[in-house]
């Protein structure tokens, strides 16, 4: 399930579905009566506030999707909790999602690893790219960060040798990289995008990080010609990112830096409410903000940005191949944005989420 971005303009920066190799017919997405079924899980903090206003958007848009709606948190959830988003999106091949909070105690695992790593959706996809009526310090931004979700530091394996001593395994494999370098480069021939930038610390971690460096570029060099692949350090391309970032196409990175990265790009552009998102596997696509902040400090206070949402789910519908709707809905944001007069607090307005999304549904029907 890779996908396209067929045009730079705005309305069209959100993801056409096409694959590199044919998709198996157990993987397309689920439709009933003329409609996909599509598993909605709100998540926590903003999550249900953000989901509940695309929800409200494609109603308005007659959008033929229905929601299949899983309670998952990450702060209270159990196994059956877990399984129960397992199987809907199994069964339903692509999903929507709020951010679930992820405990920093030493027993709580992330619920985002474990979808991830049940359902091998291995490549993160996050738009970074100034929008016009959001204020920014810098423009002309407009890079795509292909992160590789399954392994590397977020690979999950510590343990405790000797008391005051901790081990974290951080893994690195061939195949998991040949993977996802060749997702990277076929978004970027499919996208019309020139340079592949590989993002690792291959100066220190010469044989792990050196192994994703040296796999990528092998990968860029013998497979995809017309695509020019570099690399640069993550501390670099972290201090490159503020500084000058338009000089970035598309960055690879392992998972850690693309955390890290996806976070320092949100920042450039707006913060966290306006970053779309994608997750892609073989068989399952699952759509989220970029950037993975989960609001708890403004739960229940209607002033959420739902923007990266919302783009997130335009994004699902390119994926579904219903890009009418897609085109209205992100014109309709982008609309609202630029005109400035109901934008939320995060983005210098004063508008709650209601209202934002109002906005929207005037433009919608207008």
């Amino acid at each position: 399930m890779f996908a396209q971005l067929t045009k730079r303009s705005l309305i069209n920066n959100t993801l056409r579905r096409t694959m590199a190799t044919a998709i198996p017919e157990s993987a397309l997405p689920k439709k009933y009566g003329g409609k996909y079924l599509v598993t909605l899980i709100p998540g926590d903090g903003i999550g249900k506030e953000i989901t509940d206003s695309v929800k409200t958007i494609f109603a308005a848009d007659n959008v033929p999707v229905d929601w299949e709606t899983i309670e998952l948190s990450g702060l209270d959830s159990h196994e059956n909790d877990i399984n129960k988003a397992l199987l809907s999106l199994k069964r339903n091949k692509i999903g929507l999602k709020g951010i679930t909070y992820t405990p920093t105690s030493p027993f709580a695992k992330s619920l985002n690893v474990a979808l991830r790593k049940e359902l091998d959706i291995y490549a993160s996809l996050v738009l970074i790219k100034n929008i016009p009526g959001v204020p920014s310090k810098l423009q002309d931004i407009d890079f795509v960060l292909v992160r590789e979700n399954t392994e590397g530091e977020y690979s999950g394996l510590e343990h405790q040798s000797v008391p005051g001593v901790v081990e974290s395994l951080k893994i690195m494999t061939t195949r998991k990289t040949e993977r996802i370098a060749r997702f990277a480069f076929d978004f970027a021939v499919k996208n019309d995008r020139k340079l592949v930038t590989a993002i690792h610390k291959a100066n220190i971690m010469k044989l792990g990080d050196g192994l994703f460096r040296r796999t990528v570029k092998q990968v860029g060099e013998a497979e995809y010609p017309c695509i020019e692949v570099k690399d640069m350090i993550v501390d670099n391309a972290s201090m490159q990112a503020v500084s000058r970032p338009q000089q970035f196409d598309v960055m690879v990175t392992p998972n850690l830096y693309g955390s890290i990265l996806s976070n320092i790009g949100a920042a450039l552009v707006g913060g966290p409410g306006v970053v779309p998102g994608a997750n892609f596997g073989r068989e399952y696509a699952v759509f989220e903000p970029g950037c993975r902040h989960v609001g708890l400090d403004i739960k229940g206070k209607n002033q959420a940005n739902p923007t990266a949402m919302i783009l997130s789910a335009t994004m699902m519908l390119r994926h579904l191949g219903l890009d009418s709707h897609a085109d209205r809905i992100s014109k309709a944001t982008y609309d609202v944005l630029a005109e400035g007069q109901a934008t939320t607090q995060d983005i210098g307005g004063s508008a709650s989420t209601t209202e934002f999304t109002e906005a929207i549904l005037k433009k919608l029907s207008a």
